[in-house]
């Protein structure tokens, strides 16, 4: 009779512990911080991670911005958000916690809108090619805040030589996603087709291609250009190679780290092209690799990809400490990749 009873006992807690978890809830509030007030009537999804971002659970947040999910198993989740198209994620928050979302207003074309950093980091030579990462760090300061958001959020100018391997972006504070470059208008024209979000503190909205240049001859003269503003403009390359600046662009060598070099510009301007050259061979030493190794926590892609998605701290001083270490250990991967 007690066995009965015992086995009875399990059998039923275990059914409610099962009906908990199958029913547990996330509730929260989108609030709109471009008015300050709750975002009515966007949608909200809860996406499966490891169902290949499969929705899940969907609702529409009411009056007062706030909306509830029911999250069913124990599965890996986010909250999407989706406000006048542009899109914001948020881990599924775990217990009791709320899922507090913001968004903002979103324009194609907002003023505060600037790259404060474009690296041109040329990470090595290899089978007659030149292997290229070009990361840029936009900063989005405008006031009232608003989201740069349109199939077109963000353009780049490659070399028309380029052949592309890849590409990805970072949403402030978040970590990084993949995403499928739009090629517009003349060739090696390219847009990203992803929200620029308001700073987060420190923290900039991040992009970041990968693409390999023709080097048989030894030689590559790059044209840069800028869509945007840029405070600086770097190049990184390996010390077995020479740099030098074309006729009319100024880089000046600004040593940041004893396993490459660096050379800078400042004050990059739209429809003015720069120029250098690179010549010779050689790679990032592989001891850089492997000490910048640890210093991928925070990367990788965004929970399976919200890229397709449309619409998902920089800033030291020239010359101050090493304002570089926070790239290097992006186009170091590249290599090891």
């Amino acid at each position: 009779m007690k066995l009965t009873q015992f086995v009875f006992r399990t059998l039923a807690l275990s059914l409610l512990l099962t009906s908990a978890v199958a029913q547990a809830q996330i509730t929260g509030t989108v609030t709109n911080k471009t008015t300050g007030k709750p975002a009515a009537g966007d949608a909200v999804v809860l996406v499966d991670v490891q169902a290949g971002m499969g929705e899940v659970a969907k609702a529409t947040t009411d009056s007062g911005g706030r909306y509830k999910l029911s999250k069913p198993g124990g599965s890996s989740y986010l909250v999407r958000v989706t406000h006048q198209g542009a899109t914001y994620f948020i881990g599924a928050p775990e217990g009791n916690e709320p899922g507090n979302i913001s968004v903002y207003d979103v324009a194609a074309k907002v003023d505060g809108v600037v790259i404060d950093e474009d690296v041109v980091g040329v990470v090595e030579t290899a089978n007659g090619q030149l292997r290229v990462v070009e990361r840029y760090a936009v900063h989005n300061s405008s006031m009232p805040p608003r989201t740069q958001w349109s199939p077109h959020s963000f353009e780049v100018v490659l070399p028309e030589e380029a052949a592309v391997d890849g590409a990805s972006a970072q949403r402030p504070g978040r970590m990084l996603t993949t995403i499928k470059l739009d090629p517009g208008g003349p060739k090696g024209h390219y847009a990203f087709n992803f929200p620029i979000q308001p700073d987060d503190g420190e923290k900039s909205t991040l992009f970041q291609i990968e693409y390999t240049l023709p080097y048989s001859g030894g030689k590559f003269t790059f044209h840069p250009q800028v869509t945007l503003p840029a405070r600086t403009v770097w190049v990184m390359l390996p010390k077995s190679m020479s740099f030098a600046a074309g006729a009319g662009s100024v880089f000046i060598s600004s040593p940041q780290d004893p396993g490459f070099q660096t050379f800078v510009t400042k004050n990059a301007v739209p429809g003015k092209a720069l120029e250098f050259t690179v010549t010779g061979t050689g790679a990032i030493p592989r001891d850089e690799q492997q000490a910048q190794g640890g210093q991928q926590s925070g990367s990788g892609q965004e929970a399976g990809g919200p890229g397709s998605q449309p619409g998902g701290g920089m800033g030291n001083p020239i010359n101050t400490p090493d304002p570089l270490t926070k790239y290097k250990w992006w186009f170091i991967t590249v290599i090891v990749l």
